[in-house]
């Protein structure tokens, strides 16, 4: 590889320290790197410009968190550039070189020495008033919940449109594999392995003895619809998509929910198993329950 651009979490490296520091290795070894622009929105959302990442950019080299390594993947979706994370965060489940690492990490990606990892992501068409109100993507998860905190909501499931359930409760994750070690899995959803061809289904804390998970095929749809929780009452539940950009939704509005075309690509420089790392970042000691759940790098 030739030609890197850096995507850095401010908050994490907040004077550039080690994000220079890559930047000076990869210009000492001869090679082209810029450092990408993040563009601030209402509420604090960030999003990385890619207007600003030059053609012929081989690999986004991330530095953060897993939460970083999720808002870089989704802002470089239509461009298909392979991303390395560096963690800067806690866990760091997604960002596999931690910084004592970096140097050596950095030769490999120059010298050609890494494998591919692909992750699938979804797509979810929110349907309001029965029209269309956006399609958005997310590697993680798509979350319906309830929108006030002392309700439940009602949500239908179907799967290609056959009838599947209906859960009364705090609503419903659907979940990517890579997406299973985080909310899914706080919420009591299985954990799976990454490349499975797979989406999973985790009702939150539903208020009914159907309380389990269900997998389906990366080829099936899921529409999800807002019901009601009693007769002639229905609470407002919100969606979101890893955990951004919440749309409120109402009875009879719905979300549909299958693979996309495009696929995230994570670079790995290191023969490690999923298990290992599920033993190195999970079972540390120290690591409980709670300060996982959500792949956190908040």
């Amino acid at each position: 590889m030739n030609s890197f651009c850096i995507i850095t979490n401010y908050e994490k490296d907040y004077n550039l320290e080690t994000t220079n520091l890559v930047k000076d290795y990869l210009m000492s070894k001869n090679k082209k790197c810029v450092i990408v622009d993040s563009i601030s929105e209402e509420l604090g959302y960030q999003y990385t410009d890619i207007n600003s990442i030059p053609p012929g950019t081989e690999c986004a080299i991330v530095l953060g968190g897993d939460g970083t390594i999720i808002r870089a993947a989704n802002d470089l979706r239509s461009r298909s550039i392979p991303i390395l994370g560096i963690n800067l965060g806690t866990l760091g489940f997604l960002t596999e070189i931690e910084k004592v690492n970096i140097n050596s990490a950095l030769q490999s990606l120059i010298d050609d020495e890494f494998c591919v990892d692909h992750r699938m992501m979804l797509s979810g068409r929110i349907i309001i008033d029965e029209e269309l109100d956006s399609e958005r993507q997310a590697m993680n998860d798509i979350v319906i919940t309830r929108r006030d905190f002392s309700k439940i909501i009602s949500v239908t499931i179907y799967v290609n449109k056959e009838y599947v359930d209906t859960y009364r409760g705090d609503g419903v994750i659907i979940s990517t594999p890579t997406g299973s070690t985080g909310y899914n899995l706080s919420a009591g959803g299985p954990i799976v392995l990454p490349n499975t061809k797979s989406i999973v289904i985790t009702p939150i804390c539903p208020h009914t003895f159907m309380n389990r998970s269900i997998i389906v095929s990366d080829e099936d749809e899921i529409t999800v619809i807002i019901g009601e929780t009693k007769k002639n009452q229905y609470e407002k539940a919100i969606v979101t998509l890893d955990g951004n950009q919440g749309i409120e939704l109402q009875k009879g509005d719905s979300v549909v929910i299958k693979k996309t075309e495009e696929e995230i690509k994570l670079l790995k420089i290191y023969d490690t198993s999923f298990f290992e790392v599920l033993r190195n970042k999970f079972m540390k000691k120290g690591v409980g329950y709670e300060s996982w759940k959500t792949n956190e790098d908040n």
